[in-house]
Formats: C-alpha cells, structure tokens, sequence
C-alpha cells in the first residue's frame, strides 16, 4: 500500500498529523490546516477515498501501517501530534496499539470501539437498497448534513460520494463496524484526548468511555450541542480547544470531562 498525503506548514516544527474519516477525504481538514500552519501538517488520503486513484484495497490495519511508515520517515525525532476523526480515529487507535509510543499527543473523535456483529450482516443488503441513491444530490445533501458538511465542501463531498464503488462502501463499513479495542491500546503512551459530541449515538459515547478506561493517558471530553462532526461543525471551537490543550493541557469549562478511574 502506497498512501497519497498532502504537506503543509513548516517542516522545522511539531509534525501533525489528520486523518480523515469514511466517506469524505483530506479537504475536511482545510480549517485545521489554515489554523496550524505554524506546525508541520500532513493530511492523507485514506485508500479508496477521494481523489486517490492507487489500487489499493482499505482496511484499518492497512492504513495504520501505512500511515505509521510515513511518520517515521517524516518526525525525523520531532514532537508528533496525530488527529483522527471516526474512521480516521479508528485507524489512530490501531496505530497506537501497534506502536504505543508513535505519538506525543492523539486525539481521538467519535471513534467507535464496539464491534456491530449484527448489523454487519445487514450491509450487504442495506446498500443493494441504498447504492443507487448516490448519484442523487439530494441524497448527498442528506448525507452531508449528518456530517455538518456545509455548501463550501458539499460539492467535492457529492463529487466523491457519487464516484464510490458498491464494493468499496461495503469493504468500508464492514471496516468500521467490525472494529474493537485492540488489546495492546492500553500500552499507548504519550497524552490521548479522546472526543464525542453530545448528541451522538449512544455507542459512540460507550466507545469513548471504554477507551477511556482501557490506558490511564487517556482523558475524555463530551462536547455539547454536537453530534458526529466537531471538526467540520465548529472548527475555530475545535482547532483553540486542541491548541490549548497541547499547550496547556486546558479542556473547556462547559464541557463534560471524564478521566480513567
């Protein structure tokens, strides 16, 4: 596997790395990119997503050894910050347990650690029904709105939605709803902030408890009034709530915190 990735800011810095989630691609990043220019900024391209034309099949495992290949050849000893965001923090999660140490500070939003046995056997199905939607915009509007997707990225967003394969969004979330905790998580060092907003699915939250209580790094926080998207919902909210945190290790006072007890 050959991962395609974007370099941004200033490569004497902190390396940061962001990792998209399913369904959409490295623009999600842009705000946090304009925002951190003063770090050394990497944004991938997750296998089968976007523009990215190689051959390769996606699987969590797969891009979180790409992506841990790319680090080491990137940090050259510098401070590594990594960001993941759904898929994308599934694969950060996987990547931390395959090498606990690859990062100074993750963070971690709405990764789902809770492996769907059962609805993994209706997706064949679910998306013989769905698949010919995509092509629709009006479809793509509604998809896009759960994701707090707005007009400035819904055209690439449907762009790339309509392109996608029957056989790549049954490999993706096959990917997704079969993942669990990995059991070297626990091993992870460095500081892990792990993210739900408030008004996501009840499995997200259990998610983000258990990998809470799973390595005493981690420390979690609920945002409020959100639901799956906190990057692309408030990204200015999002981008000073990371910074401060890094810095200072500052959460917000009207969020709800919860540590490993």
């Amino acid at each position: 596997m050959t991962i395609r990735y974007q370099e941004y800011g200033d490569p004497r810095k902190s390396l940061m790395v962001f990792l998209h989630g399913g369904g959409v691609s490295d623009w999600m990043w842009e705000q946090q990119i304009r925002y951190f220019s003063h770090y050394h900024c990497i944004v991938p391209t997750l296998a089968e997503h976007g523009q990215s034309n190689n051959t390769d099949l996606f699987s969590i495992k797969g891009c979180a050894e790409e992506i841990l290949r790319l680090i080491d050849e990137k940090a050259m000893g510098k401070e590594v910050i990594i960001v993941g965001f759904s898929l994308g923090a599934q694969i950060l999660v996987q990547m931390l347990s395959i090498k606990p140490d690859i990062a100074n500070f993750s963070i971690i939003i709405s990764a789902s650690v809770r492996p769907l046995s059962f609805s993994k056997k209706l997706i064949k199905p679910m998306v013989a029904l769905s698949f010919p939607l995509i092509k629709y915009r009006w479809f793509s509007r509604l998809q896009a709105k759960t994701l707090y997707i707005g007009e400035e990225y819904f055209e690439r967003y449907y762009k790339e939605s309509s392109q996608i394969k029957r056989d790549t969004l049954i490999r993706i979330l096959e990917e997704n709803m079969s993942f669990g905790l990995p059991k070297d998580f626990p091993k992870a060092t460095g500081k892990i902030l792990v993210m739900v907003g408030e008004k996501e699915k009840s499995l997200m939250k259990k998610s983000a408890k258990d990998l809470v209580h799973a390595n005493p790094n981690c420390i979690g926080v609920v945002i409020p009034n959100i639901g799956h998207g906190v990057p692309l919902a408030m990204p200015d909210y999002f981008n000073q709530l990371v910074e401060k945190w890094i810095i200072n290790g500052i959460l917000p006072e009207e969020c709800l915190v919860f540590k490993n007890v």
